[in-house]
């Protein structure tokens, strides 16, 4: 894995936040509900793409990261979207040069693990930072 630049990217990016209670117009709750949907629905989407990179699925993998890339960054988790979209660079530079029955469970094996801790951190993170008085 390669990172676009030597910071890493914030896990969460309150401007994001505080642009998706303006526009969704906070006082009645539905940036709340947007934030928890998108938390109630992260594990289904990490196990679309573990399920689409592990049996060799291009179509699946491509159509699951992105899911997770655009979900991701539509409440501000950069962290999270910037590991799928590298994921996703791979995936597409892959598709060009090699056997995907042998390289998509290979990205696996690579990407994963860190974007499986990296979804608990945000996930956290969003429940902290959206939903004040929330557990942290």
């Amino acid at each position: 894995m390669s990172t676009s630049d030597d910071a890493p990217r914030p896990l969460v990016d309150q401007s994001v936040l505080d642009r998706l209670r303006d526009e969704l117009e906070e006082e009645e709750g539905y940036s709340r509900v947007f934030v928890g949907n998108f938390i109630d629905f992260l594990p289904q989407r990490l196990g679309r793409l573990r399920l689409a990179l592990t049996t060799g699925d291009l179509e699946g993998s491509m159509d699951a990261v992105l899911s997770l890339k655009t979900s991701s960054q539509m409440v501000g988790a950069e962290r999270l979207a910037g590991l799928a979209l590298e994921l996703e660079n791979e995936i597409r530079t892959e598709a060009r040069h090699a056997d995907m029955a042998v390289a998509l469970p290979r990205l696996a094996a690579t990407y994963l693990r860190p974007i499986t801790q990296c979804s608990r951190q945000t996930m956290h993170r969003l429940q902290a930072q959206c939903c004040p008085g929330a557990k942290r």
